[in-house]
């Protein structure tokens, strides 16, 4: 599982080791793996160490330092470094160093703006080593005037862009973006991936994350956010007994679809018997139900009623609308039964302003922004999706806040929080999930899971989840099945939410054969994950 922690988060763990006196030694392991990691990505590119260019642009504090020092040791290395000041101030030891390793340091000024914009651009790696994790705001001046040419220019697409614990201008907290910033192949950063590198819109810029330990993980506390990987599905999803049945891997029951939208009904329910789910009841129009007969055999349809329907879970909202009064009345009934419920879509609007961590809401960020304005944050009129979309990971808090339930929003990263401020992002998908229908296959995914899981708190209290964050966890969990499944739907052109629905289980299959991996790792004393 990576971790995230804010940028105070990071400091505060620094901070006993700053008061031993031992600054000078993080910022050599922070250098020397930024070092490493710049060396590393040169030659998987199939690149020459020896002669490449290399441009740092250096920042007046610890960043610049780091990145000073850093280019001290890729010059030992036989690499041409070039240092952009963008202050008149620098880290003098780390100047020193780079000096001595035959860098070239230049300032950053009106007059030399265009010059320096110019050798920049023409460098094989790019350095940005401006602003660190204690930054508030954005870059200004002329430090301003030359990203936002270096970025206009299409530098990121021609040089190896590598940013230094984070790309100058993202906010290590949150992912808030202030422009201009210099989107990075690759951000190095330092003891531990910092929360505003994987919530977006900080991760557009991040590219891949690289955590370089330097010796303050110890000191951490619990992290802001969490992101699952392979392993952690391997261990998490449900595997059936020698002696389950049906019943006892779980019924979903499912309300979605309309006379407009019949098909939303067909994909969430294929996408919850893809998700191993061991039946599910659809309630709704006998038009609706006629299709997802045909479509899916194997589900039991009616038209009866929430409370009269035995399932461990509810899928709610999918393909509704504001004129589906009956389906929108077992929308709710289905939030008052007290199970676990996914409400999705439709069905949004309709529910009570107060839930429970047990409900799943999972809006869209144009979905997200209209919630928040109806549950009190109307007091905010610029709140609307542009803004949700700027500052992803404190929409989703908020809304989670304001509900009282657990908020999955959906996006390019897909953020899913707790009433109780346990984190998750994800983001294994593909920009090809961007497709009709996505969202109702997941919400499948969702519901098939919660009916699974919902019940089984010391499944997850061994991971060290609580009972009320459990529910979080299994959105995050359906949200990565989801994304690993689009990834493996397409070889790199579109893809239809039914070829989604198509694939779960062979992405399913194939993180569950890394638990037989780790079985094996162990009995033999290996390390088949590290």
């Amino acid at each position: 599982m990576i971790s995230g922690y804010t940028g105070t988060q990071i400091r505060a763990a620094e901070e006993p080791l700053l008061a031993a006196g031992m600054g000078a030694v993080l910022m050599q392991r922070a250098s020397h793996g930024l070092a490493n990691a710049v060396i590393r990505e040169l030659k998987g590119r199939g690149h020459r160490i020896y002669g490449t260019s290399v441009a740092v642009l250096v920042g007046k504090g610890n960043n610049g330092g780091d990145g000073l020092f850093a280019a001290a040791f890729l010059a030992a290395r036989g690499m041409s470094t070039t240092a952009v000041l963008t202050a008149e101030a620098a880290h003098p030891e780390g100047l020193a160093a780079f000096e001595r390793a035959g860098g070239r340091a230049h300032l950053l000024t009106d007059s030399t703006l265009r010059r320096l914009t110019a050798d920049v651009a023409r460098a094989d790696v790019v350095i940005d080593a401006v602003l660190g994790t204690g930054a508030k705001g954005g870059l200004r001046g002329t430090a301003a005037a030359l990203v936002s040419r270096l970025a206009g220019s299409g530098t990121s697409g021609e040089s190896l862009v590598v940013a230094c614990d984070v790309p100058s201008g993202v906010d290590a907290d949150t992912g808030q973006v202030h422009e201009p910033v210099l989107a990075a192949d690759l951000t190095v950063t330092f003891g531990a991936a910092k929360a505003g590198l994987l919530a977006d819109p900080g991760a557009d810029y991040a590219g891949r994350v690289h955590v370089v330990p330097i010796g303050i993980e110890e000191n951490l506390p619990l992290p802001a956010l969490h992101r699952f990987e392979a392993g952690d599905l391997s261990r998490l999803l449900p595997q059936p007994g020698r002696r389950s049945h049906k019943y006892s891997r779980g019924v979903l029951g499912v309300v979605a679809g309309s006379a407009d939208y019949p098909g939303a009904a067909v994909l969430a329910c294929r996408g919850a018997l893809a998700a191993g789910v061991g039946m599910v009841r659809y309630l709704g129009p006998p038009e609706v139900a006629s299709l997802v007969r045909q479509s899916c055999p194997e589900v039991v349809c009616s038209i009866g009623s929430v409370a009269d329907t035995h399932v461990q879970a509810w899928l709610v909202g999918s393909g509704m609308g504001p004129g589906d009064s009956e389906q929108l009345q077992r929308a709710r009934e289905a939030v008052e039964s007290g199970l676990p419920v996914i409400a999705d879509a439709g069905a949004l609007p309709a529910l009570p302003a107060v839930l429970a961590p047990h409900v799943v809401l999972t809006p869209h960020a144009g979905e997200l922004a209209s919630l928040l304005k109806r549950l009190g944050s109307g007091r905010d009129p610029e709140l609307d999706r542009a803004a949700v979309e700027a500052d992803t990971l404190r929409a989703v808090r908020l809304a989670a806040g304001l509900t009282g339930a657990t908020v999955l929003l959906k996006g390019a990263t897909t953020l899913v929080e707790s009433p109780s401020r346990h984190s998750y992002s994800q983001a294994e998908g593909t920009p090809w999930l961007a497709t009709a229908g996505s969202g109702d296959v997941l919400a499948g995914v969702i519901g098939a899971l919660l009916a699974q899981l919902g019940s089984d708190v010391g499944h997850f209290r061994e991971s060290g989840i609580g009972p009320d964050d459990r529910w979080a966890a299994i959105a995050a969990l359906a949200a990565s099945l989801h994304g690993l499944a689009g990834r493996a739907a397409t070889a790199g052109g579109p893809l239809t939410a039914s070829r989604i629905a198509d694939t779960l289980p062979e992405a399913w299959d194939k993180v569950s054969r890394l638990t037989t991996g780790m079985e094996q790792g162990r009995n033999s004393h290996a390390h088949p994950l590290r």
